[in-house]
C-alpha cells in the first residue's frame, strides 16, 4: 500500500499570509518527499479564500525541483473550465520536467463558486466532465486530429506535439465523491480512481458502489481496472497520546469545520456538530477520519481495507492544517514511522532477522568468546616461540 496527501489545500481561516501559506504547502510536499511518502496531489480552486492554489500544473513544476522522487497528482484539475487540448499539452510537459513522476487527476470541479465565475451551471459540470475526458484521452493517447465542437470549446484537427515521456502513457486518474460520474469515467476508459470522502461508513458507505460501478463500466467498454491505482481519501492527525491528539487539533478544526459548512457549498462533505467535541465525535465515529493515535489509524485503515472487498492502492491523507506547522510535521513523521511500515511488508524480514538472532545468540555468544580466546592463545604461543 502506498501512502500520501491529498491537498486542496485547506488552510487555516481566516488567512493571515497567503505567503506563508502557499510557504507551507511547498514544505509539506518537500516533507513527505525526505520522509518516503509516495505521492502528493494538489487541488484547484479560485474562490472561497481558503484553498489558495489556482493551478496545481505551476504548483507542481514548482515543487518538483525541490524533490527527488514522490509522484505529483493534480488533486484534481477541474477538466470543464479548460480546453482539454491545453489540458493534455501542459500534462505531457509535466511529465518530461518531472521525468515521470505526474500524474494527472481530473474532476468536475468542487466549487459551485468557481464554476458560477466561467459560467458554467454545477448542473452540467458532471457531464461535461465525461465529455470532456473523453477528448482529452483521445488527445492523449491517439494519434488522429481531434476535431469536435461543444458549448465551451472548438477543436480543429487539434493534435499534441509531444508523445508523454512516460512509455505507455501517464496515470490518469479522476475523482469520485458522491454521484457515480467518477465511477463511470474511470470504468469507460480504464482510469485510476480517487475515492474522495467515500470513507464514510453507514448509509454513506460508497466504496462498494464506487468500485462496482466502475468494473461494470470497464466491462461495458472492454478495458479494465486496476486496484493499484484505486485511492482513498480522508483526513487524520495522529499524536503519541489521543489526548495530545485532541488538544493539537484545537488549532484549525473549528475553523476547518466552519469553512465547509458555512463558506464552501459542498453538500457531499460537510462535516457534523457545531462544537468542538461534537466535531471531534464526528470525525472519529463517522468513520471519514482519525484524530488519535498510531493504533487508530492502523486501525481505520484495515477497516477500509475490509470495507474495499478487495483492497486498494493508496491511502491519501487530506490536507488540512488542524494543527500548527510543527504538530503537522510531528504526525507526517509519526505516520511514516508507526503506521505505513505496517501495510508496506517492510516490518516482517526485520522481525524474522530479529528472531532468528534472539534465538541464536547464547550459542553464538560462547563461540564469539571461543573465538576471541583462541586469537588471544595464538598471539601468545607465537610471542613465546619468538622469544624461545
Amino acid at each position: 500500500m502506498r501512502f500520501g496527501v491529498f491537498m486542496a489545500p485547506f488552510h487555516a481561516s481566516p488567512i493571515k499570509s497567503p505567503v506563508s501559506a502557499l510557504t507551507r504547502d511547498i514544505e509539506t510536499v518537500k516533507l513527505l518527499d525526505r520522509l518516503g511518502y509516495e505521492e502528493a496531489w494538489i487541488g484547484e480552486h479560485h474562490s472561497c479564500g481558503t484553498e489558495l492554489i489556482a493551478s496545481p500544473e505551476v504548483f507542481i513544476a514548482n515543487v518538483a525541483a525541490q524533490t527527488t522522487s514522490i509522484k505529483l497528482g493534480t488533486g484534481v484539475l477541474s477538466l470543464p473550465y479548460h480546453n482539454p487540448l491545453w489540458v493534455a499539452d501542459r500534462a505531457i510537459l509535466l511529465d518530461y520536467l518531472t521525468r515521470g513522476r505526474f500524474i494527472l487527476g481530473l474532476g468536475p470541479g468542487s466549487l459551485p463558486t468557481d464554476a458560477s465565475m466561467v459560467g458554467l451551471d454545477p448542473v452540467s459540470q458532471r457531464g461535461a466532465l465525461e465529455e470532456d475526458t473523453e477528448v482529452l484521452m483521445q488527445l492523449l493517447n491517439g494519434d488522429s486530429p481531434v476535431s469536435v465542437k461543444t458549448a465551451r470549446y472548438e477543436l480543429v484537427d487539434a493534435m499534441c506535439q509531444l508523445r508523454p515521456y512516460t512509455q505507455g502513457g501517464f496515470e490518469v486518474g479522476v475523482a469520485a465523491i458522491a454521484s457515480p460520474s467518477g465511477p463511470r469515467i474511470a470504468g469507460r476508459h480504464g482510469m485510476s480512481l480517487l475515492s474522495i470522502g467515500a470513507t464514510l461508513t453507514g448509509d454513506l458507505d460508497l466504496l462498494g458502489q464506487h468500485w462496482g460501478i466502475a468494473e461494470e463500466r470497464a466491462a461495458q467498454f472492454g478495458t479494465s481496472m486496476n486496484r493499484d491505482g484505486w485511492r482513498l481519501v480522508g483526513p487524520m492527525h495522529i499524536a503519541e497520546t489521543k489526548e495530545q491528539a485532541y488538544a493539537e487539533v484545537e488549532h484549525g478544526l473549528d475553523d476547518w469545520c466552519n469553512y465547509l459548512q458555512h463558506v464552501a457549498a459542498v453538500p457531499h462533505f460537510e462535516p457534523g456538530g457545531t462544537t468542538f467535541t461534537e466535531r471531534v465525535d464526528w470525525i472519529n465515529n463517522s468513520g471519514i477520519g482519525v484524530i488519535g493515535t498510531p493504533d487508530d489509524a492502523i486501525r481505520q485503515i484495515r477497516l477500509l481495507d475490509e470495507q474495499s472487498n478487495g483492497g486498494f492502492g493508496a491511502y491519501l491523507m487530506m490536507g488540512h492544517e488542524w494543527a500548527n506547522p510543527a504538530a503537522t510535521a510531528r504526525h507526517y513523521e509519526l505516520f511514516a514511522e508507526a503506521v505505513a511500515p505496517h501495510f508496506q511488508n517492510r516490518l516482517d524480514r526485520l522481525a524474522a532477522s530479529e528472531a532468528k538472532a534472539r534465538e541464536s545468540r547464547a550459542r553464538l555468544y560462547a563461540r564469539q568468546g571461543d573465538a576471541l580466546q583462541e586469537a588471544n592463545d595464538r598471539h601468545a604461543a607465537e610471542k613465546a616461540g619468538a622469544l624461545a
